[in-house]
């Protein structure tokens, strides 16, 4: 009874949509007109877009490389923090900073910094900045990369700083008597005392990869060309650009699915379900 009212919402807000996505994949609908039957031929139409290919490839590039990017800098990040000298709250302070910053507001940011005309490559030692970093397709991608991981490595450090701060003390008190060093205490103390929040951490930063949008759509539009047009973006280009609503709820069904996929093998194959509370006695 204490989770109906919970669970209403839930199926009010998720269920009941993502069913009629799925009804609306299998329908051609160009958002104004009426609504016909398609069956599967939106579904054929998709798979089989180029396109579509290499937008899910993007998104399993910028997964990849945004895990293995945020997670050594969060987590080193949340170590230090930590701390309880006084100036680590000052650079705390300014490490959450982005946190407070819309997505819309970080991309626009960017851009203005990287154009090649009036951006940092104005500044006197900084030509090298003057580039056209938006615009090469070799290298766009890891610049969408490299501020997305700018925007979202604070909310993971914040997790990271939250969970060091609950590792008992005793445990660094013992090793500082066996002679263990700062190095040996992380890696045989810190990093197995954190290996939930790794798994939570890691769980969210890949499923939040799935719904890169607002960034990549201010950034790139997804361009140059194809280079930056991720499912997400696809999805939206798809259905209010070329006005084919049906195709675009058959790549929001696909995000759905590939998502649930994702976390429920993270959750499967990294022991999340079996967490158990890392604090003396619990």
């Amino acid at each position: 009874m204490l989770a109906l009212p919970a669970l209403v919402m839930f199926v009010i807000f998720a269920v009941v949509p993502l069913a009629g996505a799925v009804v609306l994949s299998l329908t051609h609908w160009d958002g104004l007109g009426p609504i016909t039957w398609e069956g599967l031929g939106n579904w054929t139409r998709v798979l089989s877009d180029p396109v579509t290919g290499n937008a899910l490839i993007l998104t399993v590039k910028i997964m990849v490389v945004s895990w293995l990017v945020q997670t050594p800098i969060s987590l080193l990040l949340g170590v230090f923090t930590a701390g309880t000298q006084r100036y680590r709250a000052v650079l705390a302070v300014l490490y959450f900073i982005p946190l407070l910053l819309s997505s819309a507001a970080v991309a626009i940011a960017f851009k203005a910094v990287l154009d090649p005309n009036f951006g940092l490559g104005g500044v006197p030692g900084l030509g090298f900045m003057s580039q056209d970093w938006l615009g090469d397709p070799d290298l766009v991608l890891y610049i969408v990369i490299f501020v997305i991981a700018w925007q979202f490595v604070p909310f993971h450090t914040l997790l990271y700083q939250a969970a060091v701060r609950q590792i008992p003390g005793s445990l660094y008190e013992a090793a500082d008597i066996d002679g263990a060093g700062r190095v040996k205490q992380f890696r045989y103390i810190t990093l197995p005392q954190l290996r939930n929040t790794i798994v939570t951490s890691s769980t969210l930063m890949v499923t939040g990869s799935l719904t890169y949008f607002d960034v990549v759509f201010v950034l790139t539009a997804g361009g140059p060309g194809n280079s930056t047009r991720l499912l997400p973006l696809h999805m939206y280009l798809t259905g209010f650009t070329a006005n084919d609503m049906g195709s675009a709820s058959v790549l929001a069904v696909i995000l759905v699915v590939v998502g649930l996929a994702l976390a429920f093998t993270m959750t499967k194959y990294t022991g999340f379900a079996r967490m158990r509370s890392e604090q003396e006695g619990l």
